[in-house]
């Protein structure tokens, strides 16, 4: 039955999300059962392609991140793949009315990843974020609104700014690893061999901006969805607090994290927010 195999292919994309991030992982448990599926299978796409580029050293990795495009394409015009991660893909896509420039604005950035090492100017460096953090805060918006154009185009710009921040705190996260193992800056204008901690706090200034305006959109979504989006977003305010309380010159050093005792405390701080209608 075709039914069974799309079954499996959710619980494929739901097995990435959980053996790559526990936290989001976390955060997408906290969402109404109706909707997680598709939130999995939206994971597990943008997944695999930047792990394409940021992990498999060794391959062809211009040759896999094309076929991997192709193959979703495939999957869209016929309405199955082998591959059972674009195969649940391809349903989200279509059930929640997912446009293709989304896609498209994805697929060039995890592509800018292969070529190219400094965003040297705000415009590159927005247009980054844009394709590979806002348009997958776009792409969960169209499932937690049920694909409806008017609410989400409601939510839309808290929608970017949230993924904005998200990518941001992890661009602050992960210096050390951008710089030494995939030799990237994606910071215009910070030189990361004198980085210091007036850079340091103007990124954090900036990423708190994002995350002061997202938070008026958090408030507004769908039931199903509200509790879930508000634990990644306590989550990520936290591991931006730990950011801004370490030492410059150790955030190039170390990758910053929160403990699992941390995020237990954080998701109960955020279940009696909620239950007390504070968000």
């Amino acid at each position: 039955m075709k039914q069974l195999f799309d079954d499996v292919s959710f619980k494929c994309s739901k097995l990435v999300t959980k053996s790559y991030s526990t936290s989001f992982s976390l955060a997408v448990y906290m969402l109404s059962p109706s909707i997680r599926d598709a939130i999995y299978s939206i994971y597990g796409f943008v997944r695999f392609a930047d792990e394409i580029v940021d992990s498999f050293h060794g391959f062809k990795k211009e040759d896999l991140i094309n076929d991997f495009e192709r193959e979703y394409y495939k999957a869209y015009d016929s309405g199955i793949s082998l591959n059972p991660i674009l195969n649940s893909f391809q349903h989200t896509v279509k059930q929640y009315n997912i446009t293709d420039d989304l896609v498209q604005a994805f697929m060039k950035s995890m592509k800018l990843d292969l070529i190219k090492s400094d965003y040297n100017s705000v415009e590159e460096y927005n247009e980054y974020i844009y394709g590979s953090a806002d348009v997958v805060g776009l792409m969960c918006l169209k499932v937690f609104v049920s694909g409806k154009e008017h609410k989400y185009d409601q939510l839309k710009a808290e929608a970017m700014r949230l993924g904005s921040a998200f990518q941001k705190v992890n661009f602050l996260r992960d210096l050390k690893d951008d710089k030494l193992l995939l030799n990237r800056n994606y910071f215009p204008g910070v030189d990361l061999n004198s980085f210091d901690e007036k850079a340091k706090n103007e990124i954090i200034a900036e990423i708190e901006e994002d995350f002061r305006i997202a938070y008026q959109g958090i408030v507004k979504l769908p039931i199903e969805a509200k509790f879930g989006v508000y634990t990644a977003f306590v989550y990520y305010k936290k591991l931006l607090k730990k950011l801004e309380n370490t030492p410059y010159h150790q955030i190039g050093n170390e990758r910053i994290r929160v403990s699992n005792y941390t995020k237990a405390a954080l998701l109960a701080q955020s279940f009696v927010s909620y239950k007390l209608k504070l968000v």
